[in-house]
């Protein structure tokens, strides 16, 4: 587990790298049962987005991040790779981040265990933050929960080709807007006493959270399974229905009602998504949350350069892997 090694505010960049620090750490000294899950799943990390966003918003306006930000977003990496281990292993992936998924590699049992694990050793690294009153209000098991309920509703939709853009929006916002916006909130709470300016935060870490599922919509339409670092057009495969194909059921409602039946290949699904511009429209659908989010920034007690990481935040989950890569 991770320990209170941490005692002095660091810069970002220092905050950064002590993070990546404390994040193999943990994994790599996990009790031997479960170690050898934990140091393959040190190889598979992403672009630490989560994490990233939780340091920006806990900079202070001297430009420095206390030590309990570093825990916290260890704590918010583990939940994240929790869910991801979790998520393999319903969806049979074969690899995660150009690497073989844990179930493939140790099994599916070992997985969802493995996966347990990770959920305990991020409770745990999150209790070890400095206790203050302000932190009373941050209720990460209820994070967890939404989480949790939004992969819930992804599962209960399954090849439900019926599915309307309002209902996808409500799945997302809990499968992956609910973590974006624990981290901002985690951020806030360690550099702002206004409510009102910490809810900002949140509200910019649900939109960001949104912009950045809906961006990985696409990709499962536009890029190939090099540039994404996992297979494409799997979604439809496996039953998972995003607004692109939402979008395109709404417009070519006889291929919806094909596909009912079972008789519509993921090739057709790919030319039919082109031909009514689902990958379009899901990009607007994403710029109108991007612009709030710009909003939000805007209006934040925060110094410029604070304000440009965030903005910098922003622009990577709107662009996907022309910008951050998405993991």
């Amino acid at each position: 587990m991770i320990k209170q090694t941490v005692v002095e505010a660091l810069d970002f960049d220092r905050s950064v790298i002590k993070v990546r620090e404390e994040l193999d750490k943990a994994l790599l000294s996990a009790p031997k049962a479960v170690r050898s899950q934990t140091a393959h799943l040190s190889g598979t990390k992403g672009k630490m987005i989560r994490a990233i966003s939780l340091l920006a918003c806990a900079e202070n306006n001297q430009g420095l991040i206390e030590p309990d930000a570093v825990r916290l977003a260890v704590s918010i990496e583990l939940l994240h790779l929790a869910t991801l281990v979790h998520d393999d292993v319903i969806d049979d992936a074969e690899m995660r981040r150009g690497m073989p998924t844990l179930h493939k590699k140790f099994g599916s049992h070992s997985a969802v265990i493995s996966g347990d694990y990770l959920f305990c050793m991020a409770l745990k690294t999150a209790s070890c933050a400095t206790p203050k009153n302000e932190y009373l209000d941050y209720d990460l098991p209820d994070y967890m929960g939404r989480v949790c309920l939004g992969e819930l509703r992804q599962n209960m939709n399954n090849r439900n080709y019926d599915l309307s853009e309002y209902g996808y929006l409500k799945i997302i916002f809990g499968k992956t807007a609910a973590l974006f916006e624990a981290a901002f909130y985690a951020g806030s709470m360690l550099c702002e006493n206004e409510k009102k300016q910490a809810n900002l935060y949140t509200r910019l870490g649900r939109f960001i959270g949104m912009i950045f599922q809906l961006s990985d919509d696409c990709i499962d339409y536009e890029s190939s399974q090099d540039e994404a670092l996992k297979p494409v057009l799997s979604d439809f495969e496996h039953g998972v229905v995003t607004l692109p194909l939402v979008y395109t059921f709404k417009k070519n409602t006889q291929l919806r009602e094909r596909a009912k039946r079972g008789e519509v290949l993921k090739e057709e699904i790919h030319e039919a998504v082109r031909q009514a511009g689902g990958v379009p429209y899901t990009r607007s659908v994403s710029k109108k949350y991007y612009d709030k989010s710009k909003s939000i920034i805007n209006r934040l007690n925060a110094h410029p350069d604070k304000k440009e990481r965030l903005t910098a935040i922003l622009n990577k989950a709107y662009n996907g892997l022309d910008g951050v890569g998405i993991g």
